[in-house]
C-alpha cells in the first residue's frame, strides 16, 4: 500500500475538536488515510514518498460547497457584468444553449484545476442544464482525470418561460426524464464508502425553475439512497419577492413545506433569510453554502454569517459559478467572507481562524463527510500545503496561519488528495493544464460568438 511521510511541518492546523496547531511535527499516511500525526521520532521513518515541510503550513484540504463549473467558459461577458441575478441569468441563458459534452468536460477540468491549485481537495458542482447531449458524466470524467474528491449534483430545470419560469424552454427537461436520469447517475457513479472519491447529490436548480412536485420527488429519491440534496435559496430580494408572490411564503417556509430541511439538505446563498428562518435552519440542522464573492458581484447583499453561527447552522464556503465570482480560489473566498462580516459587524467580529475552519471542517460538515476536514488519524489524507517563504506571505512570521486569510490569496506548494500529490511544487501533476487551457479558450470564444 502506498505510504507518504510529511516531515517537520512548521505549522499543522489540525481543525480537530481542540483546534490544535502543531509546530515541527509530522504526518504519516498510508493508502490514502492519515495514520499518525506527531513528532518525527514517533512515526515510521520510511515511506514511498517523503516531503520535508520545515518551511510550510499544512491545513486540511478546503471543501467547496457550491459551484457551477460550466460557467468558467463565460466569465466577464460584457452584457452581464453589471446585472443582478435575474438579469444576469437571462443574459447568459442564450449563450449556455450552445453547450455540449466537450464544453462540460473542458470547463470542469479547468475549474477543478483552479480549485486544487488553491488548496481545495473536495468540490461539489451544481450542473442544472444539459444541452447538446451533455450529461453529468462529463464533469465526473474531468474530476477523475484531475484527481479531486468530487460531489457532483444532478441538477434540473423544468419550468421554462412558457410556464412562467425564468429559463428558456429549450434549457428545461421533462420531469420524469429528470428523475430517470437521477436514478441512472446514482446507480452508475455514487460510491457510499467512507473514503469515496465520488458521491452524487440531487439538486433542482431553484424554486423559480422547477415545480413543487419535482422538489418533493427529488427529495424522496435522494432519501431512498441516502444522498444529500441541494438548491439555491433566498439569494437576493428578487428571490423573496418571487417566493411571496408565487407561494405566499418566505423561502425558508417554502423549503419547510416541501420537506427541504434537515441534515441531508444544504442550500446555496441564503443571503436574505431572516432570523426566524435561520433559527429554523439551526433547529433542523440544515446546511448553507456561503458564497460571498458572488453575492457581492451580483449585489445580492451580505449574508448573515454571524447569525448563522449563532443559531448553530452548518456553514461551508462556496466559490459559486465562475460567471458570477469570477474566481475559483477558496482562500480568496475565505478572505472575502471574513472582510464582509467585519464591514457589517466590526473589526473584531470574526477571526481568520474561524473562517479557515468554515472553509475546511465547516464544508465537510455541510456535506455530511466525517472523513475529511481534519488532520488526524483515521481521516482521509487530503491536505493543502503552503510555502511560508512565498512572496504572498512575506512579513507574516508572527502569525503565518492567519496570513493565509489576510494576505494573498496564495496558491499551494502541494495539494494532497487521497494521499496523492495532485499539485507538487506548484504544478498540477494529473493533467496537461496548458493543453486543456488552449482548448478551453477556443471553446469559450466559439460559444460566445455563436450566440
Amino acid at each position: 500500500m502506498p505510504t507518504l511521510l510529511l516531515k517537520n511541518a512548521a505549522i499543522i492546523a489540525t481543525m480537530n475538536d481542540a483546534n490544535e496547531e502543531l509546530n515541527g511535527q509530522s504526518i504519516f499516511c498510508e493508502n490514502g488515510i492519515i495514520k499518525k500525526v506527531g513528532p518525527l521520532s514517533a512515526l515510521p521513518n520510511k515511506a514511498d514518498k517523503i516531503i520535508e515541510l520545515s518551511d510550510s503550513i499544512v491545513i486540511p484540504g478546503m471543501v467547496n460547497t457550491h459551484h457551477h463549473l460550466f460557467q468558467n467558459l463565460t466569465r466577464v461577458v460584457p452584457n452581464a457584468q453589471n446585472e443582478s441575478l435575474f438579469g444576469w441569468l437571462t443574459t447568459l441563458y442564450p449563450i449556455w444553449r450552445g453547450l455540449g459534452p466537450k464544453h462540460i468536460y473542458i470547463s470542469s477540468a479547468v475549474g477543478l484545476a483552479e480549485l486544487v491549485l488553491s488548496g481545495c481537495t473536495t468540490s461539489t458542482d451544481h450542473q442544472y442544464l444539459f444541452p447538446g447531449g451533455s450529461r453529468l458524466d462529463d464533469s465526473i470524467e474531468a474530476a477523475i482525470d484531475v484527481g479531486i474528491r468530487f460531489h457532483p449534483t444532478r441538477g434540473s430545470m423544468s419550468i421554462g418561460e412558457s410556464k412562467g419560469g425564468l429559463p428558456p424552454d429549450e434549457l428545461t427537461e421533462d420531469e420524469q426524464d429528470i428523475l430517470d436520469d437521477c436514478e441512472r447517475v446514482i446507480s452508475q457513479f455514487h460510491d457510499d464508502s467512507t473514503n469515496s472519491m465520488i458521491k452524487i447529490g440531487l439538486a433542482p436548480c431553484s424554486p423559480f425553475s422547477v415545480s413543487n412536485d419535482l422538489m418533493i420527488q427529488t427529495a424522496l429519491l435522494a432519501r431512498e439512497n441516502n444522498l444529500n440534496i441541494h438548491t439555491h435559496l433566498a439569494e437576493n430580494y428578487e428571490d423573496i419577492e418571487y417566493s411571496l408572490a408565487k407561494f405566499s411564503m418566505r423561502p425558508g417556509e417554502y423549503a419547510e413545506s416541501l420537506g427541504w430541511l434537515g441534515d441531508d439538505v444544504w442550500h446555496a446563498h441564503c443571503v436574505q433569510l431572516d432570523s426566524d428562518e435561520l433559527k429554523l435552519f439551526g433547529k433542523t440542522n440544515t446546511g448553507i453554502a456561503h458564497c460571498p464573492s458572488s453575492n457581492m458581484r451580483l449585489a445580492s447583499g451580505i449574508a448573515p454569517l454571524l447569525e448563522m453561527f449563532e443559531h448553530n447552522v452548518r456553514v461551508g464556503l462556496g466559490v459559486d459559478g465562475s460567471s458570477s465570482n469570477d474566481s475559483g480560489h477558496m482562500l480568496n473566498e475565505a478572505r472575502q467572507a471574513m472582510l464582509l462580516q467585519r464591514v457589517k459587524h466590526g473589526a473584531s467580529a470574526i477571526t481568520a481562524r474561524q473562517i479557515l475552519r468554515t472553509a475546511t471542517r465547516g464544508g465537510a460538515e455541510v456535506l455530511r463527510q466525517k472523513n475529511i476536514g481534519q488532520i488526524a488519524p483515521g481521516f482521509s489524507a487530503d491536505m493543502a500545503i503552503y510555502d511560508m517563504h512565498a512572496v504572498d506571505l512575506a512579513g507574516t512570521q508572527c502569525d503565518p496561519l492567519a496570513g493565509l486569510v489576510f494576505c494573498g490569496p496564495i496558491k499551494t506548494k502541494h495539494t494532497i488528495i487521497n494521499g496523492c500529490l495532485v499539485v507538487e511544487d506548484g504544478h498540477l501533476t494529473t493533467i496537461n493544464l496548458n493543453s486543456i487551457l488552449r482548448e478551453h479558450q477556443k471553446l469559450s470564444i466559439d460559444l460566445i460568438n455563436s450566440a
